[in-house]
């Protein structure tokens, strides 16, 4: 019975990788259950059993991005709780550099846009929402210290959250110009971007400028030409 369960997760574990892969190559008219079927060398039937349709899966994968974007940043808030400047510092590097190591995930999340797929479930946004909460605290904590400028926190976590996307955006499409390093422009976009909720008695507080990890740096930035 325990090797039974231990298949049925494997099984549910390929279906979604190799899904995540398919979406992100050829986008979600591409998907199909027999392609990923033939992938994993399995029968349709069997894809079946654990999601109801397409939709279903790119949902699933949705979640998992999500729950994972979630515990990068509670790691990340953990680390400054009595300093929301910092906190919010790190909740910023946190994202970008889930968009860049998670890459695959981040573009199902944040910039598949099917035309025809099924409603994301009501349960499902809300507990994705809990990402954008985690900014909306961290910049209502700072306010009422007086050291971020945020009266409607909500309002800024989801222009935090705009600002960091468009820079991942950028990076992932490889249209930041090469004269550029990758750390100068991540670190310019969280200085600027952090900079906006300071009162204007504040200097800028950021720290400074972080090497990209090995595999973000060779996957995405080394042998580029140039920015179209």
């Amino acid at each position: 019975m325990e090797r039974s369960r231990t298949s049925e997760a494997d099984l549910r574990r390929a279906i979604l990788d190799t899904a995540r892969r398919l979406l992100v190559r050829e986008g979600y008219k591409g998907l199909t259950m027999r392609r990923i079927a033939r992938a994993i060398g399995y029968s349709a039937t069997a894809i079946y059993l654990h999601f109801d349709n397409k939709d279903a899966l790119f949902h699933a994968l949705i979640e998992e991005g999500m729950e994972r974007l979630y515990a990068a940043f509670r790691e990340a808030a953990a680390r400054h709780p009595d300093d929301p400047v910092q906190r919010l510092q790190a909740l910023c590097r946190a994202y970008v550099a889930f968009g860049l190591d998670q890459a695959e995930y981040y573009e199902i999340m944040f910039m598949a846009h099917p035309e025809h797929m099924e409603r994301y479930p009501a349960e499902k946004y809300r507990r994705a929402r809990r990402n954008l909460d985690l900014l909306a605290e961290t910049l209502a904590d700072g306010h009422a210290r007086g050291m971020l400028d945020a009266p409607e926190p909500r309002v800024g976590a989801s222009i935090v959250w705009s600002s960091l996307h468009g820079a991942v955006s950028l990076l992932l499409a490889h249209r930041v110009d090469v004269r550029i390093a990758p750390e100068v422009f991540i670190h310019a976009a969280i200085a600027h971007t952090i900079h906006g909720f300071l009162p204007v008695r504040e200097a800028p507080v950021v720290s400074p400028i972080l090497p990209l990890a090995d595999g973000a740096r060779k996957r995405f930035f080394e042998g580029d030409g140039e920015a179209a």
